[in-house]
């Protein structure tokens, strides 16, 4: 890759939104654009940048000259986006942080003054962070929107209205989710055919007499229209078919993935200073160590992301799964893991397993997934986890909670055939036999090979200058160099 310029710096202003999963992919697409030469303006709300010093320390951004972290105001609560209710709440608070970011635009040119801060030249918005479009419009500054999950979700958000005139996801009542309709297959999305209507994106198969979430869909795909480019997560070879169709509905369509794989290239001391991630947690390191112990392949990893949450019931039945497997296994179990309750385990499994687990509030998943002792990944197929996973070649356990996982979960099991998949219904005995085939069984063996084999091609979106992904960035950087985009 080409060295950071040493003159003239275009600016770009990186909002991403303000959870885990988005802020990494964010940061990650910061940190390649910041090596071709730009001067970047991350920009957190304000609760979490305070989270991130909490965990990272006080002075964890200092001496990034060209790299600084910028604040709005934290004018929305955390929310899961489970339901339509969350998200109409999340839509009025975004609203509210559109001046905010305007006075900082402002702010950031009135600086331009200074030889250390460039004027801004463009801004890199997450998706749901589309405030920016109105805001870069206004100041004739070119966006581009990045668009943090699978190709093969954000398609179905572009089939909403089809979806729902067609009674598809217009369910009736509470009775269509256990009656089986849910099983009804959609054979009319590109790239998607056969795909059962449980593995459409949860939000827009909720019941909503009032559409409000159609309504939305519809505004809100029409202003990201208004982006001059727009980035997706993803790679060319793994969601070809999907990524073709989405060519035709929005503007240039650039694919540029896996991430994790662009910036372990990069070997720069300045952006060592930040770190792989941005997590909101203390990562727990010492788990490495633990695995050095363990023999290759030996080790189930479990965790269910930064926002899934579960009942006690469900924890207590995913514990003793894993104790009954008699695998070893790292589990990842935040403090926020079990809905309006402590997770806390029984004291005999903690006693039975205490030689072959090792349990954990965070931990840096990349180095994890990489680590030669891990065997198998059972998640929540949140998109970054399954990019990980990719990344590293190993094959996972699916149990998909909300959003884009049951679409994610869908294409991992059913497409790229690396997946096997938990019934929504956690029993202990179920969950202990998909361990032991995905460790042991020759199912489990034939994922493996699968997860090699995208793994490979990951490899070579990424790592040559004639990969999809590497002419994609560099198509990306010449778009944000472009004047009057």
């Amino acid at each position: 890759m080409e060295s950071k310029a040493l003159t003239k710096k275009p600016h770009a202003v990186c909002v991403p939104y303000p959870e885990t999963g988005h802020i990494n992919p964010m940061l990650k697409l910061a940190k390649l654009l910041y090596h071709k030469g730009f001067h970047i303006t991350f920009v957190n709300t304000e609760y979490n940048h305070k989270r991130l010093l909490k965990s990272r320390g006080i002075d964890s951004f200092d001496g990034l000259p060209n790299f600084r972290f910028e604040t709005i105001p934290h004018d929305f609560p955390r929310l899961s986006l489970k339901t339509i209710e969350d998200v109409a709440i999340i839509h009025a608070y975004m609203k509210n942080c559109q001046d905010p970011f305007k006075d900082l635009l402002l702010k950031l040119n009135g600086s331009s003054s200074s030889s250390s801060v460039p004027p801004v030249t463009c801004i890199v918005s997450d998706t749901l962070m589309n405030f920016t479009v109105d805001a870069a419009v206004e100041f004739s500054i070119p966006v581009v929107s990045f668009w943090t999950s699978s190709a093969c979700c954000l398609i179905c958000h572009f089939y909403t209205r089809q979806l729902n005139e067609s009674s598809y996801t217009a369910l009736k009542d509470e009775s269509n989710i256990t009656n089986g309709y849910l099983d009804t297959i959609i054979d009319f999305i590109p790239g998607l055919e056969g795909i059962p209507i449980r593995y459409i994106p949860s939000l827009l198969r909720i019941i909503d007499p009032d559409k409000i979430f159609l309504k939305l869909t519809v505004n809100e795909i029409e202003r990201i229209k208004k982006a001059a480019g727009f980035i997706i997560h993803t790679y060319d070879a793994l969601e070809k078919d999907v990524l073709s169709a989405l060519s035709s509905m929005l503007p240039p369509v650039y694919s540029i993935g896996p991430l994790p794989y662009f910036t372990n290239q990069i070997q720069d001391d300045d952006l060592n200073l930040l770190g792989s991630n941005l997590n909101l947690w203390h990562e727990d390191s010492q788990c490495l160590e633990w695995l050095d112990s363990k023999e290759p392949d030996s080790v189930l990893y479990v965790s269910f992301g930064s926002t899934t949450v579960m009942t006690s019931d469900q924890l207590v039945e995913f514990a003793w799964s894993l104790a009954n497997s008699k695998k070893n296994f790292l589990w990842v179990i935040r403090p926020d893991l079990v809905s309006g309750d402590s997770a806390s385990l029984p004291a005999e499994l903690l006693e039975e397993t205490k030689e072959r687990s090792r349990l954990v509030g965070w931990c840096p998943q990349e180095q994890v997934l990489n680590h030669p002792s891990i065997g198998g990944f059972l998640t929540h197929c949140g998109w970054n986890s399954m990019m990980e996973t990719l990344c590293a070649g190993v094959p996972t356990i699916c149990w998909p909670f909300f959003a884009d996982q049951a679409t994610n979960c869908w294409f991992n099991c059913v497409k790229c055939g690396v997946g096997i998949e938990i019934d929504n219904n956690v029993k202990r005995d179920e969950v202990e036999r998909l361990v032991r085939e995905l460790m042991d069984g020759a199912k489990g063996k034939e994922m493996k090979k699968k997860a090699m084999e995208w793994k490979k091609l990951a490899e070579e979106a990424t790592t040559s200058p004639n990969g999809s992904s590497w002419k994609n960035l560099d198509a990306i950087v010449k778009l944000l160099l472009s004047p009057n985009k």
